[in-house]
């Protein structure tokens, strides 16, 4: 979309080109005697056009770490052999101004020798009052080419003093601040066709960029520049050719502000739900690929907002070969994860993405909101599906979750590294050291004959077969180009547990005991190997997501631990990161050195995704545990992202504070991708609000919403899975379901697990137990004539209030709901 944009808007504008613009800083002046495709090749730039859905188009593992957008350059230097080594260890410098932050990634660069400054004021007025171009540099803590970059470039001494002298240095986390992530990665975008991290881009003193790029390595590499060409060129051209620099910066920017803009006409309606779900679905199944599951075929990513669309396509089409198709699609896609090696079958939890079509050799990072958006999708399909393995695995997420990414204040840190130090020892951090073993490590802990086994099998020969272990390793070199992975095995399941039995002669309980035990011996043998690094910052979003995950396992599995777990992390929001006397939500916390709760020097406000994915998680936490509290805040987080962030006039939320003048680009994301818009999740906030609060005017918006985002809808609605979810919503309209009853009580617990059991993914729950002084009450003053047949709890299924003959059967209430 930003390709055919720029393309657009260049021709209107006549401006240019961005491989001129390149050359001009690279090669000196404008030199017209290089070709554009010269001038490309040169900087490094030029990839292809990333698709709508994929967030990359990569090789498998030679850009797994950072590169989700990655340009044909940074692949190419990314497979290369710089960066692999690590220097010797030497005395830690003084803390630079990154040393007072509170950011993990940040404070990974407080001690190089550039004079950086975090995202603010004083770094403006510096470049402003000296007039130096900016230099920014973004990334994040969990970022593999992020950590080469520094470790090349911004820890040396010829570099860092070069950066201080000539440039305002500023080093910005993208999960901190996605506003300025969103505004340079867009220019980075359009003006070279790929992007990612750690992503470079200069600016001028007021923040227009006029050249961007992501990982540079310190000296030139055939045709490819290095930092230290790059920097020089530019300060060159500031000092010679500044004027064309930022007037093409500039028309780059006003290209951007048109092809960007996201607005509906006046009097536009959402386009028809039944023509852009089957559009969707189409789309899908076009990309789907048939032995494994997944979309496209490598890198594969688990793309959980493409399974919730599925399975709410399925439960409005149950009848026809596409709903069915798009079931299967769905279930076959979560066996096979859960299966293979993103899959953490030691310690739980997913990783970030497969390198093969197979599910099997990941890029070992783990990310929050992955684990909180599969937990949801896994728990979806054992609602749809009644498989055990479904719930198992959501409970083994929230397991992960809860022993390794939770803080005693009840929030849930942000990521755990790819990489990390070899158990065997060495300096040098690699890719998967964590949880990769060697067949000769399973042999040695799992030495046992088992008695009964065919061949006087061990539990290691056991083990090995059925997680396909091979003593060489079982990782194919396409997949290791550092070699980083050279005999070591990646666990992933090659038999199911019956025809491993069957193997050694064993009964299926038997070898499941076995294959348990095994887990647990590693497990305990990964808590002695060196761990990877924890992102300890605690996101509002991702918390809201998380709790999300939380409260719908909770509730469908009727667990009280993972529902207190919820409510904590509820209570954790609600005092670390709402400032209740600004009534605005805090974008991000974090755990101190006496491992206490800490905020920024200067607190950063949150953005569109801290209200919409905390307003959802709480939405379902009120599901989950009908506390009529947590609705209560819900719609005040909504009054709130309603003032701050609503576009009055083509509809839709901003990403971030539309009259920020530090942000240049007034942005509203239109793709779901590995997190869900936030857009899209408000589209089903609103409805969802409108039915617990009656407030029509809830109703209107999402319909607004839905409206200004029409034509990608129309067009591409697989960028959109999340957003067509909520378009599907309201036309089909919500089912209220009113359990009337006492909270505890049997019979009303009865119901509510009747409900719980099933997806239904167009309905609000709601519970009556006759407090008419209560808040649902005051807002649907209707609720006080349902009420309870004779002494039992009472279900009623309603539309627009308008309801079925109440039941108080769970069979009967489960009939009603299907039908």
């Amino acid at each position: 979309m930003l390709r055919l944009a720029w393309a657009r808007s260049s021709s209107k504008n006549s401006r240019v080109d961005p491989a001129r613009l390149l050359s001009i800083v690279l090669l000196g002046g404008d030199n017209k005697s290089h070709s554009p495709e010269q001038s490309r090749d040169i900087s490094g730039l030029t990839p292809p056009p990333a698709s709508d859905k994929s967030p990359s188009l990569l090789s498998p593992r030679t850009s797994q770490y950072c590169f989700s957008m990655t340009s044909r350059a940074s692949l190419s230097m990314a497979s290369g052999s710089e960066g692999q080594g690590s220097p010797p260890s030497t005395p830690q410098r003084p803390p630079n101004r990154l040393g007072q932050e509170r950011s993990p990634y940040l404070l990974q660069h407080a001690h190089n020798p550039v004079d950086w400054y975090p995202w603010g004021q004083e770094a403006f007025d510096k470049a402003r009052s000296e007039d130096k171009p900016i230099f920014l540099s973004v990334g994040y803590s969990t970022c593999h080419w992020c950590h080469v970059m520094e470790r090349e470039s911004f820890e040396d001494e010829e570099i860092g003093k070069t950066l201080s002298d000539n440039f305002v240095c500023i080093k910005v986390d993208r999960e901190e601040r996605p506003d300025v992530d969103k505004v340079y990665m867009t220019f980075v975008q359009a003006t070279s066709g790929g992007g990612g991290w750690p992503m470079s881009v200069w600016l001028t003193p007021d923040l227009r960029p006029f050249i961007g790029g992501t990982y540079f390595p310190p000296k030139d590499s055939g045709r490819r520049p290095g930092l230290k060409t790059v920097l020089t060129r530019i300060m060159e051209q500031w000092q010679d050719n500044r004027e064309a620099l930022e007037s093409s910066g500039e028309r780059v920017i006003e290209a951007l502000k048109k092809g960007t803009s996201i607005a509906a006409n006046p009097g536009e309606t959402p386009p028809p739900a039944h023509d852009v779900a089957n559009r969707c679905f189409v789309q899908l199944a076009h990309s789907y690929e048939e032995e494994y599951g997944g979309f496209r075929d490598a890198p594969k990513f688990p793309s959980p907002v493409n399974l919730m669309f599925l399975m709410s396509f399925w439960s409005v089409n149950r009848s026809s070969t596409e709903g069915s198709e798009a079931l299967q699609m769905t279930l076959h896609t979560l066996r096979m994860m859960a299966l293979g090696g993103i899959h953490d079958h030691v310690a739980q939890g997913f990783h970030r993405y497969s390198t093969d079509s197979s599910w099997h050799v990941p890029h070992f990072e783990k990310m929050l909101y992955d684990q909180a958006q599969l937990a949801v999708a896994y728990i979806s399909a054992y609602q749809v599906s009644g498989e055990q393995v479904f719930a198992d695995v959501a409970r083994d997420i929230l397991l992960y979750v809860s022993r390794d990414l939770s803080d005693k204040s009840g929030g849930f840190y942000s990521a755990e590294d790819a990489d990390s130090l070899p158990a065997a020892g060495g300096s040098e951090k690699r890719e998967g050291a964590f949880c990769v073993w060697m067949g000769s490590e399973v042999r040695e802990l799992l030495p046992v004959v088992v008695e009964g086994a065919t061949g006087g099998a061990t539990e290691a020969d056991i083990f090995m077969h059925h997680y396909g272990v091979k003593e060489q390793g079982n990782v194919d070199m396409e997949q290791d180009p550092h070699g980083e992975l050279q005999g070591q095995n990646v666990l992933i399941v090659r038999y199911s547990v019956e025809l491993t039995a069957a193997r050694f002669g064993l009964s299926v309980a038997k070898v499941s005991e076995l294959l348990a035990s095994a887990r647990a011996k590693m497990a305990e043998v990964r808590k002695s190997r060196p761990a990877p690094h924890l992102d300890t910052k605690m996101l509002a979003s991702w918390n809201g997501l998380m709790l999300s995950g939380f409260a719908r396992v909770g509730a469908v599995l009727d667990d009280k631990a993972l529902l207190e777990r919820a409510v904590q992390a509820a209570g954790f929001l609600k005092e670390h990161l709402w400032d209740a006397e600004r009534q605005i939500m805090l974008r991000s916390c974090y755990r101190g050195d006496e491992m206490e709760v800490e905020q920024g020097v200067s607190p950063i406000a949150g953005f569109l995704d801290d209200y919409a994915y905390v307003i959802c998680g709480l939405l379902d936490l009120y599901e989950a545990t009908l506390q009529p509290e947590w609705l209560r805040w819900g719609e005040e987080l909504q009054d709130r992202q309603d003032l701050l962030f609503w576009d009055a006039e083509g509809g839709g939320y901003y990403c971030s504070d539309p009259t920020d003048p530090t942000v240049l680009l007034r942005l509203k994301q239109d793709q779901d991708g590995a997190e869900p818009s936030a857009n899209s999740v408000s589209a089903l906030n609103l409805l969802r609000l409108s039915h617990y609060t009656g407030r029509k005017d809830w109703s209107q918006r999402s319909q607004q919403l839905l409206a200004a985002f029409s034509d990608r809808l129309t067009r591409v609605p697989i960028a959109l899975p999340e957003m067509v979810r909520g378009l599907m919503a309201n036309h089909y309209t919500l089912k209220q379901i009113v359990i009337c009853g006492q909270r505890d009580a049997p019979d009303t617990s009865s119901l509510l697990a009747t409900v719980n059991s099933l997806f239904l993914p167009h309905k609000v729950l709601m519970l009556a137990d006759g407090e008419t002084e209560g808040y649902l009450y005051q807002r649907l003053p209707i609720l006080s004539s349902l009420t309870c047949q004779g002494s039992s709890a009472t279900a009623y299924v309603c539309e627009d209030f308008t309801c079925a003959l109440p039941v108080t059967d769970p069979q009967e209430l489960r009939r009603l709901l299907l039908e």
